[in-house]
């Protein structure tokens, strides 16, 4: 073959931007939650 084209790189660059996108922004939902969860640990040692 002879690798991917223009259009298909464009394609799958776009489509990473949206798992990055979906990623931080799953990220910032839960920081809240992993904080408090870490904190809760800490008090019981």
């Amino acid at each position: 073959g002879e690798g991917m084209d223009e259009m298909e790189f464009t394609e799958a660059e776009s489509n990473m931007n949206d798992l990055v996108a979906e990623y931080q922004q799953y990220q910032d939902a839960t920081i809240d939650e992993e904080e408090y969860e870490e904190e809760e640990e800490e008090h019981d040692t």
